[in-house]
Parts: C-alpha cells; structure tokens; sequence
C-alpha cells in the first residue's frame, strides 16, 4: 500500500532503472551487514517470532530489496523516506541537498519492483511522524538510515523503541562515521540512557535490543564463531558483552533475485556466491518470497 498523498517525480521511463542484480542499485550495504541482516531476520523466521518490518531512511532501496525477502504474506513492510518532499528544516534541507540530490520515488520503485513483484507500503514524511503510520508494538526490525542530524536520530530512536515487540532488533547505520557525529552522539546516548543493549557493531552499523539480551547474543556469539570470513571479539559496554565485528572479507549470503537478471546475463557473468559455515536463512526467505509471488 503506498501513501496517496505523495506524487512520485516525473522521471521518463526509459529512464528507470532496471538492475540486474542487487549490486546494480546504488546504495551502501557491505556484505558483512547483509549476513547480519540475513542472519537476524531468518532467526525470527525459524522461531515464528511475528511482526512487521520498518526502514526509517532508503535512498534507492538496495537494504529494503534484501529486507523484503523475509515478510511473510500476513507482515506489512513499512518504509518511511522524504524522497522528492521538501526536508522539514533547514538543516535537514542542506543535508538532503549535499547528499541525495538526485533521490526520486519513481527511481526506488522501480528497483524495489525488479525484485520483488509488490511495493512496501510507503510514506514520504519526514521519520518524525512515522508512529502515526505504524503501530506500537508491531514491528520485529527496525532499520534506521535517515537524517545524521542529532536531533532527528534521537527522535527515530525514540520511535523505534516505541514501534519494536517484544524481542525486536533495531539497526542504527552511520554510528561512527567521522562526517556523523549526531548519529553516534544519538546511538550511545540511547544506550546509556534508554536500556538499548548493544548487541553488535560493524564497520557502519550498530545492532541492538531492548529485548532479551542473552539469547539472542549468545545465539550470535555461536554463529560467528563457525565462520571463518568474519573477525569479531567482545569489549564489555554499559554492562553487556557487545560483539565487535570486521567483515571485510566477508562472503554475501544468496542475494534477491532480479525479474532483469537474464537482460544482463550477457553483458556480465554471474558466479553463484560461495557456500559459507551458517549461512542459509537467506534461502528459505527467498523461497518463502517466491511462493508469495506465485500465489499472488
């Protein structure tokens, strides 16, 4: 379901995008995020563990294409981003200037619709207002990519600790890049102030819960160790043993499949991603997608 009020940008279709596989959409999403996101969202399907899906933030939609491998028929993916809407402020507005110029609806639409035969329900506001589309409680996943600005951070923080179940992860992207010192004040501020228990950090992303801890940390602690692409080691903060992760050599789990794979097969080769210990969620959220699309 997409939000009526929005009308997408004028872009010639010709002009969409049609990639082929999901490293053809431009975005940052490092393999080392996506065994992680793999790993997370396929532990809750194997536990039946219910709840909708929400990103607050998804420039062309490469991490949204990944996330919604794992909705089932009855769970709605929410994802929130201003895409051609004027920013709510003036910082904001700069923000959006210096960094998503050319973002447009029609352009995520499109990406997402090559792998994935239905759109998220969308909502182009500003992220301050996205409890007013998603209920408290309802969501298992969190994923929040929106404005660096402190202010804005915090406030997705807050929502997103209002809009987890029971149980749920939240996703915190940019934490500790030198060019978004909001996104770090925000994240460790919550951490010492609101209960958000660090779970694991990347590169780029922090992990976290205001869930159960010990269960799910101690289900990772297990996963990691069995794979040999992943450096990681514990450092004790505010109290929990989070889990410090190098994935640079990391090894993608199976990716989405594109309706435009066969379009570039030619132009390109396509190596089918080499097996790793622990991985394999990802193929029963794919099957799982393929089976929606064949009833639907």
């Amino acid at each position: 379901m997409q939000n009526a009020s929005a009308t997408p940008s004028a872009i010639p279709t010709g002009q969409l995008p049609k990639p082929g596989r999901l490293s053809d959409v431009k975005g940052w999403f490092h393999p080392v995020d996506q065994v992680l996101f793999d790993w997370i969202l396929s532990r809750q399907l194997d536990r039946s563990q219910r709840g909708d899906l929400l990103e607050l933030g998804a420039y062309l939609g490469k991490s949204a294409i990944f996330m919604g491998a794992y909705l089932r028929a009855d769970e709605t993916f929410t994802v929130c981003d201003l895409f051609d809407s004027p920013a709510p402020d003036e910082a904001n507005s700069a923000e959006m200037g210096r960094s998503y110029a050319t973002l447009t609806r029609r352009a995520f639409e499109a990406n997402y619709r090559s792998f994935h035969e239905g759109l998220p329900q969308i909502v182009q506001e500003p992220s301050s207002g996205i409890t007013t589309h998603v209920e408290p409680g309802s969501c298992r996943f969190v994923h929040i990519d929106a404005s660096h600005l402190y202010e804005h951070v915090h406030a997705d923080i807050a929502a997103a600790r209002e809009i987890l179940g029971e149980g749920g992860i939240v996703v915190l992207d940019d934490f500790r890049a030198e060019h978004c010192p909001g996104v770090a004040a925000a994240t460790w501020g919550a951490v010492a102030s609101t209960g958000l228990k660090p779970l694991c950090i990347t590169a780029t992303k922090f992990y976290g819960t205001w869930g159960d801890y010990d269960a799910v940390h101690a289900d990772l602690a297990a996963f990691l160790k069995e794979r040999d692409d992943m450096w990681h080691g514990a450092e004790e903060v505010a109290g929990f043993p989070m889990i410090r992760i190098s994935g640079k050599k990391a090894k993608s789990p199976d990716q989405p499949v594109s309706r435009h794979a066969d379009e570039t097969a030619s132009e390109q080769p396509r190596l089918a991603p080499a097996p790793v210990a622990g991985a394999g969620g990802r193929a029963r959220g794919l099957l799982s997608s393929l089976l929606a699309r064949s009833r639907s």
